[in-house]
């Protein structure tokens, strides 16, 4: 929790320095998109995904479907037309997909650190490798972008003939100014913060590796004293006070009932982690390791959608440990693949996520019975990347 309050301070440092609004233009002006507007929606998914891995979750939603809705508005496209309505869905799939990817903060980090303790409470302790996980789920989102675009291009097919007048100066028409000595510096130094806590997971045996590992909440810390110490024309790059006025205290005591949550949920005092493990290793008994893997994405995508995608994802874990324990079998590629699958996949119905929630209230722009059938089919097509290649990579990757 220590390390989540500082990450989120960092995050408002970014917001407040308006480094969201450059990351966001820097998608939507590249030059490719001009007349293309494939690749104009592809780069308006990675920037979502990118944005919310590493921005905020909320961030890309409230920052891409205004600019859209001008989009939209100044080529003549009226919304519950196809490709809009296809459009705003993607954004929140796309922003689904970045959510759980980074292994140190929001969610993701909830249930690594809660898997971690479900195994220490089983005798064996397993710590899923931060660097591999976040490959993994970068990966996996691109792949998923990718082959929902060619969905989308070619089965879908709706109408983007008004688009290909778009260009950049049309993007760009109320350009930012450049980015100042100070903005670069903040964007740097995040980016360098974000290196090294990986560096434990790709050089575990190091004497850095192993310092930085157990100085994860200092390091965060001293990273947040950095920016309030050091000053560019007499401010520092970080006003802690007016920082903290926007703080996200909703998401922090969010993550921090999610992780009190998690230990609770699969305390054995609870009796749910025996009652599932009574219920469902019979079944599971006999089963090979790849088709155990296969039903339990099975059972992610089924129950996310219906329950707290979260909670879900808390009481899989005990049941994935319990059947790799007994068979011997490495349980970081399936449990890493579920925690990426079980907060990608929660979109197709509105209690299944706050992102969920929030596309299906856009009522202006997006019908309920449209929401659900694309929502469905994105939705299918990202459980068969991960049957296909993302659950083969984790177990390359993370055995």
């Amino acid at each position: 929790l220590v390390q989540v309050f500082f990450l989120l301070i960092i995050i408002n440092c970014l917001i407040e320095n308006n480094l969201t609004e450059y990351c966001g233009r820097f998608f939507l002006t590249r030059k490719i998109c001009t007349g293309r507007p494939w690749a104009f929606t592809f780069f308006i998914m990675l920037g979502c995904m990118l944005m919310g891995a590493f921005m905020g979750g909320f961030t890309p939603v409230f920052l891409f479907w205004p600019i859209l809705y001008d989009i939209f508005q100044t080529v003549g496209m009226k919304p519950y037309e196809k490709y809009p309505t296809i459009m705003m869905i993607l954004v929140i799939i796309a922003t689904l997909l970045g959510f759980p990817i980074p292994p140190f903060m929001g969610n993701g980090l909830a249930l690594i650190s809660n898997y971690k303790t479900v195994t220490s409470n089983m005798g064996q302790e397993i710590i899923i490798n931060d660097a591999g996980y976040l490959a993994v789920g970068l990966t996996h989102a691109i792949i998923c972008i990718v082959l929902i675009i060619l969905f989308c291009k070619f089965v879908l097919r709706p109408d983007t003939s008004r688009l290909k007048s778009i260009t950049p100066e049309l993007l760009d028409r109320n350009p930012l100014p450049p980015m100042t000595f100070r903005q670069k510096l903040i964007g740097l130094s995040f980016a360098v913060f974000i290196c090294i806590l990986l560096i434990p997971s790709v050089a575990p045996s190091t004497t850095l590796g192993a310092y930085i590992k157990t100085n994860t909440y200092g390091i965060s810390l001293g990273y947040t004293f950095l920016l309030c110490a050091i000053r560019i024309d007499k401010k520092p790059l970080l006003n802690f006070a007016q920082t903290m006025r926007r703080f996200s205290w909703g998401t922090y005591f969010l993550i921090g009932s999610a992780i009190l949550l998690g230990n609770a949920l699969t305390s054995d005092v609870t009796g749910i982690s025996p009652f599932l493990n009574t219920i469902l290793m019979p079944i599971f008994e006999k089963v090979p390791t790849s088709l155990f893997a296969i039903i339990i994405m099975l059972f992610t995508v089924a129950l996310t959608n219906v329950c707290n995608s979260f909670v879900i994802g808390i009481l899989l874990q005990p049941v994935i440990a319990a059947f790799c324990l007994a068979t011997g079998t490495n349980s970081m590629p399936i449990v890493a693949m579920m925690i990426l699958f079980v907060l990608s996949s929660a979109a197709i119905t509105p209690a299944a996520s706050p992102f969920a929630a929030l596309m299906f209230g856009n009522k202006e722009w997006i019908k309920s019975g449209d929401a659900y059938k694309y929502s469905s089919m994105f939705v299918v097509i990202e459980l068969v990347v991960v049957l296909l290649c993302s659950l083969p990579l984790a177990t390359f990757l993370l055995s």
